[in-house]
């Protein structure tokens, strides 16, 4: 069902949302991500969504069937530091009205500065942007390489060794190192335990892919690359570099080098993927020339909207 006629949708808000109206959510972002070939939600907010201790504002557009035509989310953990904000409309339901009305209710509920996703760098959200104040203020990409290249060599540096991760034993130390590695990043580098534990829980989630480099005399952890298999039915499967990072002191020596095509060759021979993205701040110039090198290439932009 579609229509272009201007429609005046009813927008709700709430903090928390029932089970039913969590699976209404995830299959219009499904919908929406089909079409225009970027999920709309990121995981954290996918992840959020599905724990209903998690303090967020819920907004909901419906129509007058009450199918649910669009959906925000807006994270309230830092309000201080910038609400957290992701904003999707169903396809059949565009060019509306559907996408403003939920903005006009973001900037409502909003107590504090905003911080917004448009992935994908749709050409609607960009407009939509503007029109409301916001200002363009991250880039972040999504980059692709095949599996089926060769991949380059390189080694591990010497007295360094690659294990698996062990969860329950090494939750302590990686956070640590993780939130060395990502000390300046707005994201990563504030993981909790609940933050990582969350992700252990998941599905997908695979020690054998979560790979870690060890000095061989100490065992102290020097960096990982932690991966990850995306299975969605209907779309082909694909690896991603989920989290790759080097002890700020173990830096110029190979190292990240050496995990990234560790882990692209796990992926590629242990799971049998052909194809493997990752994402990475277009202002994170050292990152982005490590993956080019390793033969990655820019897929697609995901934008980061500030106001106040």
């Amino acid at each position: 069902m579609s229509s272009t006629a201007p429609t005046a949708d009813r927008v709700a808000r709430a903090d928390r949302l029932a089970p039913v109206e969590v699976a209404e959510v995830i299959g219009l972002a499904r919908a929406a991500g089909d079409a225009d070939g970027a999920d709309p939600l990121d995981e954290h907010t996918l992840l959020r969504l599905r724990d209903p201790e998690a303090a967020a504002v819920h907004l909901t557009a419906r129509a007058a069937d009450n199918t649910l035509t669009g959906y925000a989310h807006l994270d309230t953990t830092d309000p201080t530091g910038g609400i957290g904000v992701e904003l999707v409309v169903h396809p059949a339901y565009r060019r509306r009205g559907t996408g403003r009305a939920l903005a006009r209710g973001v900037l409502a509920a909003a107590g504090g500065p905003l911080r917004a996703w448009a992935h994908g760098d749709h050409p609607s959200a960009a407009a939509l942007a503007v029109d409301l104040g916001f200002a363009r203020a991250r880039v972040l990409w999504q980059l692709r390489r095949p599996l089926t290249a060769a991949l380059p060599e390189a080694a591990l540096p010497d007295g360094v060794e690659l294990r698996a991760f062990r969860p329950g034993a090494d939750d302590e130390a990686w956070l640590a190192l993780n939130n060395a590695a990502f000390a300046q990043h707005p994201e990563q580098g504030r993981w909790t335990d609940g933050d990582l534990r969350l992700r252990l829980a998941e599905p997908w989630f695979d020690p054998a892919g979560f790979l870690l480099a060890v000095d061989s005399a100490s065992g102290r952890l020097l960096g990982f690359h932690w991966t990850k298999v995306h299975e969605r039915p209907g779309s082909a499967r694909i690896g991603e570099v989920y989290v790759l990072g080097v002890d700020p002191t173990a830096h110029r020596g190979g190292l990240g080098r050496a995990l990234t095509t560790a882990g692209l060759a796990y992926l590629r021979d242990r799971r049998g993927l052909d194809r493997v993205m990752l994402y990475v701040d277009e202002s994170n110039t050292g990152a982005v020339a490590l993956y080019e090198r390793l033969g990655f290439a820019r897929w697609s932009a995901h934008v980061n909207y500030h106001l106040g």
